[in-house]
């Protein structure tokens, strides 16, 4: 099977950090994000990556080929026309079976047996309160006959949460290449669910299945929030401290250090990073990142940073500086 994964946009709403990574590699509960992702498929057996590449697309691959032996091909997206387009690019590439998912949304479901559906596709969903922020599954008689990118109401609540298995990837080739044709987009971009709209229509049999979690991360209070749930659900990691008070779940990765501190809840440290003379909770300090006299909560703090002096919230980039001292404030960020 082949796992598709796009991966090319510029992750505007993470900026700071994702002006110098591309938002698949931001570090969280001592994994990026990407590595999250394919935690979750690596068990089925997977026989290559497709990776959909743009902003930064150099980091992605000198990550993928150190930490992971998969077969992987990269495809590079110029132009951000949207989900289908991203796909449609490797329509080269793609045969067979495959798995569709987005590496900004966290997940837990069942994804056995799905070869053995008689299902041509499957889409996991999610009933939440208010979905017309998403894709909803409108569902009759046991299958799915109609997908609704932002619905205006709220009338159906199954949310896709962008997780799908399409048992022929080049019937989905084809259903994109009829919506470009068509020119049929959804806020000015080709849409996953509208390509999937044209199978469907074609006859395609789709069922859904539940995820127990899904979990966003397209922006700092969502990373945040699927922070705490990763350490809450199996991603903590301690570490002896001397001399400083450790309030679980944090994450200290190998190679941190902690001198008269507080730390946490809910704090996760990158390896080589420094805190000192600190009170730090609910943050992502990342790798060689260094925190001195400072009181933060609700923070992202990139790697290589200097935070001295501060007190509250913090969303810093790589290689920024944050002082506070008697005279005021002074900080640059990346």
């Amino acid at each position: 099977m082949q796992v598709i994964l796009p991966m090319a946009g510029i992750g505007s709403r993470m900026r700071p950090h994702t002006w110098s990574k591309p938002k698949p590699l931001l570090y969280i509960a001592g994994q990026t994000l990407l590595d999250h992702v394919l935690d979750r498929f690596l068990p089925l057996g997977v026989e290559e990556l497709v990776l959909i590449v743009g902003w930064l697309a150099d980091q992605i691959q000198e990550h993928v080929e150190r930490w992971y032996d998969l077969p992987v091909r990269y495809v590079l997206q110029k132009e951000l026309k949207g989900q289908a387009h991203a796909i449609y690019l490797a329509k080269e590439h793609l045969s067979g079976p495959c798995m569709i998912s987005w590496v900004d949304t966290l997940f837990d479901a069942d994804l056995s047996g799905l070869e053995e559906t008689n299902a041509d596709i499957v889409g996991y969903v999610m009933e939440i309160e208010d979905p017309r922020r998403f894709g909803v599954a409108v569902e009759r008689e046991g299958r799915v006959v109609r997908l609704i990118e932002k619905p205006s109401t709220c009338e159906h609540r199954n949310a896709v949460i962008g997780l799908y298995y399409v048992r022929d990837s080049q019937a989905l080739v084809d259903a994109i290449e009829q919506l470009m044709a068509q020119n049929i987009q959804t806020c000015g971009e080709f849409y996953l669910t509208d390509a999937l709209q044209v199978m469907i229509d074609r006859g395609a049999y789709m069922v859904t299945r539940p995820a127990t979690v899904w979990e966003d991360c397209g922006t700092p209070d969502a990373v945040l929030r699927t922070h705490r749930y990763l350490l809450d659900n199996g991603h903590e990691r301690t570490a002896p401290v001397r001399g400083s008070l450790i309030v679980p779940p944090v994450h200290i990765a190998e190679g941190a250090t902690v001198e008269n501190a507080v730390l946490g809840p809910y704090v996760t440290l990158g390896a080589g990073a420094q805190v000192r003379d600190a009170v730090v909770r609910d943050a992502i300090i990342e790798s060689g990142a260094t925190i001195e006299r400072s009181v933060i909560e609700h923070s992202l703090v990139g790697c290589r940073a200097l935070v001295r002096g501060a007190l509250g919230r913090l969303n810093v980039g790589d290689d920024a500086v944050v002082e506070l001292g008697l005279e005021g404030a002074e900080s640059s960020a990346s």
